[in-house]
């Protein structure tokens, strides 16, 4: 893989500014107003035409279009020409529906940002926050046994922003102790490193007003895609399950139960929201899993348990942040290594609860062979998506180990009692 990077561009359709189209490359990201519709990557040697540009946007925006289309009329959306002044008409037309004419002040929403010696990307994080069209009703800091004080002291130079001290380290430890502070009924959890869009709270807030829905999960963009490391995680890892909604219900988890139900499909812990009763119904976040723990899932593992007890989740891409990934390969060996290790033992703390043996079978049969093929197809230099390749399945090999250590450990909430 070329060590340049590329450089993400951000296009609103309904702006008639001139696109930048020259040589290089480039990461597109496809809006309309505040609604982001798709994205692309082009690698080009020499400036693109209009009719070029145009046709690369239209392929990389028609299935979200439709897709709104689909929500409201039954009849197919009539295809149009690859011309700024026809696709921003087709813009309107679908998605005029989904742009209020006018957004509330605040809206009763708790933002939980759980963080740990990382003054700076909190600071850039609340400031995206208070900046918000909508303003959530709270904003709660939840210092995860920092080592200084300047996590304090950053959420403390924010009006109206709440900080809680939880000691002890861990994710998971830091998200149920959020969770009961919370003053509203809707949670919506970012990390540090994100950067939530200007419109992002509202649409969190909008999605609960459909009583069906526990939770969501939200659009992730990435921040930068500069160094090797950002752009191998966001091509094969990515946070960003695209820009059509998704629902996620029981029969999403009855049609996948026999090989083990994809939750990690579902979204991203930067980017998701519950409703407060929903951890009364199903219990907290599992201790055992995430940073300080096992090193990841506990979000996944989470959405396994709305699930299974018959409640509803939605992907919701209207609801975006931008989100900053690990910059070099070390870090992201790193972060590969956690990511496998929490996710070997979410799949078997899944099965611990449930008695499911999809969980077991995705373990023993669909890991070994998938990651034998990887084996084979990097061989024998392992470059670009096979670098990481030998932590990940160290990770895994942890996982056991880890899992076995602590499968006794009963789960309890941040005040002691057994889930």
């Amino acid at each position: 893989m070329s060590a340049q990077g590329y450089t993400i561009r951000h296009f609103d359709l309904s702006d008639n500014v001139q696109a930048v189209r020259g040589p290089g490359k480039h990461y597109w990201v496809f809006w309309y107003k505040s609604i982001a519709l798709g994205d692309k990557y082009l690698d080009v040697a020499a400036a693109m035409t209009d009719e070029q540009f145009y046709a690369t946007c239209l392929s990389a925006i028609w299935p979200a279009l439709r897709a709104y289309h689909a929500r409201r009329n039954a009849t197919p959306l009539a295809k149009v020409s690859a011309a700024l002044p026809d696709i921003q008409n087709i813009c309107h037309k679908v998605l005029q529906p989904y742009l209020p004419e006018s957004y509330p002040d605040t809206c009763d929403l708790t933002v939980i940002i759980c963080t740990r010696d990382r003054a700076q990307h909190l600071r850039t994080c609340l400031e995206r926050l208070c900046e918000q069209v909508t303003k959530p009703a709270e904003i709660l800091v939840v210092d995860n046994a920092s080592a200084t004080d300047d996590t304090m002291k950053v959420a403390q130079s924010f009006d109206g922003v709440r900080y809680v001290r939880e000691d002890r380290p861990g994710l998971d430890y830091a998200r149920n102790r959020g969770a009961l502070e919370a003053k509203n009924e809707v949670i919506a959890y970012t990390d540090d490193d994100t950067i939530p869009n200007a419109y992002w709270a509202y649409r969190v807030y909008e999605t609960f007003r459909d009583p069906s829905i526990a939770a969501m999960t939200g659009l992730v963009i990435a921040a930068s895609l500069e160094t090797e490391a950002e752009i191998l995680f966001e091509k094969y890892w990515p946070f960003n399950r695209g820009y059509v909604t998704k629902i996620y219900d029981n029969h999403f988890f009855s049609a996948t139960l026999k090989v083990g139900p994809p939750v990690w499909e579902i979204g991203a812990g930067a980017n998701m929201a519950f409703r407060k009763s929903i951890f009364e119904e199903v219990g907290y976040f599992d201790e055992r899993l995430d940073v300080g723990a096992a090193g990841c899932s506990g979000d996944s593992e989470q959405w396994y348990r709305i699930l299974a007890n018959g409640f509803t989740i939605v992907y919701n891409p209207l609801a975006v942040v931008s989100h900053a990934h690990r910059n070099s390969i070390a870090a992201l060996k790193k972060q590969l290594y956690g990511y496998m290790r929490g996710f070997t033992v979410a799949i078997l703390i899944q099965y611990q609860k449930f008695g499911h043996a999809g969980n077991l079978r995705h373990l023993v049969k669909v890991f070994p062979f998938y990651y034998m093929s990887l084996v084979g197809k990097g061989f024998p230099f392992y470059n670009a998506q096979y670098r990481t390749l030998f932590s990940e399945i160290a990770g895994i090999v942890s996982g056991f180990f880890y899992y076995w250590k602590h499968r006794s450990r009963k789960p309890k909430n941040i005040l002691g009692w057994e889930q």
